[in-house]
């Protein structure tokens, strides 16, 4: 199949549906590695006597910058390395002249695929030696990754549990700090099975 000749490097452009912001939200960053939250604003709730304000909900937002009515999308020059200084911080890498395998060598020197190519002058890199999260955690490190993800997991919900007290919301906020205990079969038997005869 031939490539698409209107898809040119030099014409590629971001959809306007993808940047356009999201209604009834804001994109925030949340603590020192500004980890990307949408906060979501709730309605009122009804009430005798006029609504009751309800605090906003923070989700996830894995839009990266695209949604960022501070970031100016280019294509060409591709997202920002996010994760670079994380990576070169730990040592354990080296940057790469370009391609090292084979097929990566190969689609560099098609001259049929220059029309394709964006200009970015990112080069790769190559682990010293195990450079995986896993190998890190069992290493007892903690990655500026690994607290990225806790903070996006966490979801500021002790900020939105704190917000709930004193209000209406004291069932919701009751509901959020409940422990289940538990399935009795998810837990390990005490029991040990003999082998069958």
């Amino acid at each position: 199949m031939n490539a698409n000749p209107k898809f040119l490097a030099a014409t590629a452009h971001v959809d306007d549906a993808a940047i356009k912001p999201l209604p009834n939200s804001r994109k925030v960053h949340v603590g020192p590695l500004r980890v990307p939250m949408r906060e979501v604003s709730q309605s009122d709730t009804p009430g005798m006597f006029g609504g009751e304000k309800n605090p906003p909900i923070t989700v996830y937002d894995c839009s990266g910058p695209y949604t960022d009515p501070a970031v100016k999308i280019d294509i060409r020059s591709g997202l920002p390395a996010l994760r670079e200084p994380w990576i070169v911080g730990r040592g354990d890498t080296v940057v790469l002249d370009g391609p090292s395998s084979s097929f990566g060598k190969e689609r560099l020197a098609d001259p049929k695929l220059a029309e394709l190519r964006f200009d970015l002058h990112r080069k790769p890199r190559k682990g010293q030696r195990n450079v995986t999260q896993m190998h890190y955690a069992r290493k007892g490190i903690v990655t500026p990754e690994m607290e990225f993800i806790a903070v996006r997991e966490n979801l500021q919900r002790e900020q939105y549990i704190e917000s709930l007290k004193g209000t209406t919301g004291d069932k919701m906020r009751e509901l959020l700090l409940k422990q289940h205990r538990g399935s009795p079969s998810a837990l390990p038997s005490r029991k040990k099975s003999l082998p069958s005869l």
